[in-house]
């Protein structure tokens, strides 16, 4: 099956690679042997999808993204960056040559919006495709760039406890707002035993923010079926509410047509002490957990 002129592929290969969501990686590796600049490298969205990190559908050109020192050009499905490609921004994968995570986030940032951008740094942490100081250092490297100030802005906000992308969306509505920043990832124990863990936390409010992503029930992880995640949700919600914990639980819709109503709730909340004698304890996670299947 021809990908390129000249480059070629067993069709039964290309067509499962296609049906398994892999069908870039295959068009990077054609565009990297078309061109035969060994200086080249997959950068920017295309490098974010070969390490797995998450784009918005919107910000996928059909185009593979490549960078090279020496290099700008634009041909049949493909665009080239010039810029400088030192030996510590490339890694590679399989045949694939392409820029480092730290690099690629801050590539990304520099041109995407400030929510897609936190997203995927947020996602690069909890994985551990990228520690903050080496967040830090690719920004710091960048910070001659067109959209290094984008990028510095992002990798401000990142935080790697977030445990998906509606948790960051939310932090970053929730501090839009003016609202004070929440501690991430609380575990909340009552008599020493814990009864959930808040994915935002309001200290002085005693206010958990329960971010509800549709995933965990129709694809529950550690073999729980939807009916009983929600029980044990609901269970779990009861008993906080019980020691006088206040729960708002927020959803994709929540964030974008009606946030007004939810900053509305949100902001009466946090206008009330939470209790003056507390009957459990809280303790944030230094980290967050990587969901699995």
């Amino acid at each position: 099956m021809r990908l390129r002129r000249g480059v070629y592929g067993v069709a039964e290969e290309v067509t499962a690679a296609q049906a398994a969501g892999r069908r870039h990686a295959l068009d990077c590796v054609a565009v990297l042997l078309d061109l035969d600049r060994p200086g080249a490298a997959v950068s920017h969205s295309s490098a974010l999808r070969l390490l797995g990190l998450p784009v918005r559908r919107a910000l996928l050109p059909d185009l593979v993204r490549l960078t090279a020192p020496d290099l700008w050009r634009r041909g049949k499905g493909f665009v080239v960056n010039q810029a400088p490609l030192p030996p510590e921004d490339v890694t590679t994968r399989g045949p694939v040559r392409l820029t480092t995570p730290a690099r690629t986030l801050v590539d990304c940032a520099r041109e995407w919006p400030l929510e897609d951008a936190v997203v995927a740094m947020d996602a690069g942490l909890l994985k551990g495709a990228v520690s903050p100081a080496g967040l830090a250092a690719a920004v710091t490297a960048a910070r001659s760039w067109p959209g290094a100030p984008r990028a510095a802005r992002a990798a401000g906000l990142a935080d790697g406890r977030a445990e998906s992308p509606l948790e960051t969306r939310g932090r970053l509505r929730i501090l839009g707002a003016g609202f004070p920043a929440p501690e991430l990832q609380v575990e909340i124990r009552v008599a020493g035993r814990l009864v959930g863990v808040a994915d935002a936390w309001f200290e002085e409010a005693a206010v958990a923010v329960e971010f509800d992503g549709q995933v965990k029930y129709t694809d529950p992880w550690r073999g729980r079926t939807p009916e009983r995640v929600l029980w044990e949700e609901k269970r779990r919600e009861d008993q906080m509410r019980g020691v006088d914990i206040r729960v708002v639980r927020i959803v994709d819709e929540d964030l974008d047509a009606n946030w007004g109503a939810t900053e509305d709730r949100l902001r009466s909340l946090l206008a009330v002490p939470g209790p003056a004698v507390r009957q459990f304890t809280t303790a944030a996670r230094s980290r967050g957990v990587v969901r699995a299947g």
